[in-house]
């Protein structure tokens, strides 16, 4: 297929989750819902650590990194997805698919690594805290999200570049309800290897290696836990980790069902019901996750109502 067809498409068409209008518009309400709860909840978070000294350590500067990457994550797909729930035409730019492609795959990619610089800061915390300041020094923790940043941008630039290089064609309607590579690579007239097999080995290498150093992380943590002799104290150690894992445990879950398979009709159609966790439930249940099992957080809050009240009845 010529480059010159190539360049002729101009949009694209999302088909969505459903195309039935009374679901749309149900199914409109609900994401409505969720979106505005994942901003609020992840603005909250970002607000509290930067305004509260008791937050101002290395594993909260690295929760509001992950809540800041929840909100850029959402945004990316949210709001186009609301608009066409409730449009008759489902269409998407051709610019406007390459910065959803990229931005998805760069804001994937940071948050697998912002998630492993977590597992990492626990396990200075808890297998080192005597060293803890020095380790986890503020250049040191800035490093920690900065490549991530990085490296999830050239990814997402390189993988985007790789997808819109391919020729369309055919049909241009997408089967899901945002710009993702495996139905985009679908929609190809050209030849697709060069594309799978960059997606395979990126994939792969990102979900394994950091998944690597969280597994890595907490094999240290379990085994100086088990070395503490009070059951309080393993206690309060594994506390400080549950809602990491928990958070990981749903993010890497999804996306290894997501990415891990060739790009077929039928896993296509299934990645869109996996999706809708990843990029919807995840960035909303993560800082409720994070403030309804973590202390400090909760108190932080109550003192930041508190203090609003007392502000209000002075005034």
């Amino acid at each position: 297929m010529s480059s010159r067809n190539h360049t002729l498409v101009t949009e694209f068409i999302l088909l969505g989750l459903t195309d039935d209008p009374v679901l749309e518009k149900i199914l409109f309400g609900v994401f409505l819902m969720i979106y505005l709860i994942t901003l609020a909840g992840n603005l909250c978070m970002i607000l509290l650590i930067g305004t509260n000294s008791h937050l101002q350590t290395p594993m909260y500067f690295f929760l509001s990194h992950l809540s800041f990457v929840d909100i850029c994550y959402s945004s990316n797909i949210t709001p186009n997805m609301l608009h066409n729930f409730l449009s008759d035409q489902k269409t998407i730019s051709y610019a406007g698919c390459f910065t959803q492609c990229l931005l998805f795959i760069a804001l994937v990619i940071t948050e697998f690594y912002i998630l492993a610089s977590m597992a990492v800061d626990r396990y200075v915390a808890i297998c080192s805290p005597l060293h803890y300041s020095t380790r986890m020094s503020r250049n040191i923790c800035i490093s920690l999200v900065m490549v991530p940043y990085t490296f999830g941008f050239l990814n997402g630039l390189s993988q985007a570049l790789l997808t819109f290089h391919l020729s369309f064609c055919g049909s241009l309607e997408i089967h899901h309800f945002y710009c993702a590579d495996p139905p985009l690579i679908m929609l190809a007239c050209s030849d697709t290897y060069v594309k799978k097999t960059a997606m395979f080995v990126v994939a792969g290498f990102t979900l394994s290696s950091s998944l690597f150093i969280i597994l890595l992380s907490y094999l240290f943590i379990i085994a100086a836990v088990l070395r503490i002799r009070s059951a309080e104290g393993r206690y309060k150690a594994f506390s400080t980790c549950g809602s990491h894992l928990t958070t990981v445990a749903i993010f890497y879950g999804t996306l290894f069902c997501m990415y891990l398979r060739t790009p077929t009709e039928k896993s296509v159609e299934e990645s869109r019901i996996i999706a809708v966790i990843y990029a919807s439930l995840s960035p909303m249940l993560n800082p409720m996750i994070y403030s309804l099992r973590n202390k400090d957080v909760i108190h932080a809050m109550q003192q930041r109502i508190k203090g609003n009240l007392l502000h209000e009845i002075a005034v």
